[in-house]
């Protein structure tokens, strides 16, 4: 087992390190075509489009990938076959009340009108995916899981130069276009997903056991699946308003409502999207911990968790360390590759605590989620939230902090959801905070 989630997250790091290469450069060019105030805007409405994923794959990746790693193979297609059916009725109402009440929502009115289109086309691509996802995610089959995301990345990136190097778009339109080339990149990406997962549901038809608990089933989908998505979807949510909150802190604080947006693009088009590169490696050790935590959750192998919570730890402490010492060497190099402006340099070296600490969130709520803890997951999520956000709007709307005040109030957030996380893990496997074995587990 452990040499499985060594091996398949050395897999995804090297295809999400390439991946992360080009998220890197499509940021750039997004940076030079849509301006500061472009920018600004993409990196408001992105979240939101990250909110209706969320809504879209009802985290059918995360609860199919767990029922695979902890049953037969000959239960698997008829768990497959109910969540294709599930999808379908998530997708239909949730592209009719895109429909409906999209265009009433008042900070959309200032963008194109198309947008809403973007958001319904998106839809069912990401809920019939998702089960494909969450079938190579339990099967371990992570060479395919990585290549459609890096893979994803290059067509975007592509999409991108053809649109912006044929076309002249004005600033709403330039907007429309950067959209429609993450969407196209996720069609593309999705065909071959799909078609991938069809050629082995063969197999697994033939083999399947055909008295099943239909109910069993429900109930183990709906059990991982509605608490987790409820915590992705307060994650998304907060991170939907985490930039109005922001700009409306920083006009408190005297700033105008265009210099606002303007430093929020900075701070999340550039800081964030720096800081936050090395990030591609917790998220593919979320990606493997989910199905191994939970096999061997569900065999009480506590030598295994042990382990998997120390190779956790010193992969992120291996990566995470020199992280931020790039950061403090060549942070204003860096920044200068998208804007010539020194606070993005400020931006970023201030925000270290923020980064490092997601490094370590990441794969802990993988951790959590194998473990059957979602609902701490959650509490946590929500209650490191509400103190940052209560630290933004108090600092952040000051004179004299201005954007310190935000960053302090994400930094303080960072920090208090590992503390929770990891000490609701120790506790749950049994270990002291080194790691040590204290009781047998719970």
């Amino acid at each position: 087992m452990m040499k499985t989630f060594l091996t398949g997250t050395l897999f995804l790091v090297l295809a999400a390190f390439i991946g992360e290469c080009f998220e890197f450069v499509i940021n750039m060019v997004l940076a030079r075509e849509l301006g500061e105030i472009g920018m600004g805007h993409y990196m408001s409405i992105l979240p939101v489009m990250f909110f209706i994923v969320v809504l879209a794959s009802f985290e059918l990746p995360i609860s199919i990938s767990k029922y695979i790693a902890e049953n037969e193979k000959q239960f698997h297609w008829p768990m497959l076959k109910y969540a294709l059916s599930l999808t379908f009725w998530i997708s239909l109402m949730l592209t009719l009340i895109t429909f409906l009440f999209f265009p009433l929502i008042p900070i959309f009115k200032e963008y194109h009108p198309a947008i809403k289109w973007l958001f319904i086309l998106l839809i069912p691509m990401v809920s019939f995916s998702s089960i494909a996802r969450g079938f190579f995610m339990g099967t371990h089959q992570m060479g395919k899981i990585a290549f459609a995301n890096g893979f994803r990345k290059m067509i975007q990136l592509g999409l991108l130069i053809v649109l912006f190097q044929m076309f002249d778009f004005h600033q709403d339109t330039s907007l429309l276009a950067a959209l429609s080339a993450f969407i196209g990149s996720e069609a593309i990406v999705v065909i071959y997903l799909l078609s991938a997962y069809m050629l082995q549901t063969g197999e697994l038809i033939r083999i399947s056991e055909h008295v099943t608990d239909i109910k069993k089933i429900r109930k183990h989908l709906f059990h991982v699946s509605v608490p987790t998505t409820t915590m992705r979807l307060f994650h998304s949510f907060i991170h939907a308003i985490q930039p109005f909150l922001i700009k409306y802190a920083l006009v408190q604080s005297g700033l105008t409502e265009r210099a606002a947006t303007e430093q929020f693009g900075l701070l999340s088009g550039v800081a964030m999207t720096i800081g936050f590169f090395p990030a591609f490696i917790a998220h593919s050790m979320l990606i493997v911990l989910i199905p191994t935590v939970s096999e061997a959750f569900s065999k009480r192998d506590q030598l295994m968790l042990k382990k998997l919570l120390q190779q956790t730890m010193f992969m992120t402490f291996l990566y995470g360390i020199p992280a931020v010492c790039i950061i403090f060497t060549f942070g204003d190099a860096l920044t200068k590759l998208f804007f010539q402006v020194g606070a993005a340099t400020y931006y970023l070296k201030l925000l270290w605590p923020y980064f490092f600490f997601h490094f370590l969130i990441i794969p802990l709520q993988a951790y959590l989620i194998g473990l059957n803890l979602v609902k701490d997951a959650l509490f946590h999520t929500v209650w490191s939230h509400t103190v940052a956000f209560t630290i933004i709007l108090l600092l952040g709307s000051m004179h004299e902090w201005k954007m310190a005040g935000v960053i302090v109030g994400l930094n303080t957030g960072g920090v208090l959801q590992f503390f929770m996380h990891y000490t609701t893990i120790c506790k749950k496997i049994g270990l002291n905070y080194f790691f040590q074995m204290e009781k047998k587990i719970v």
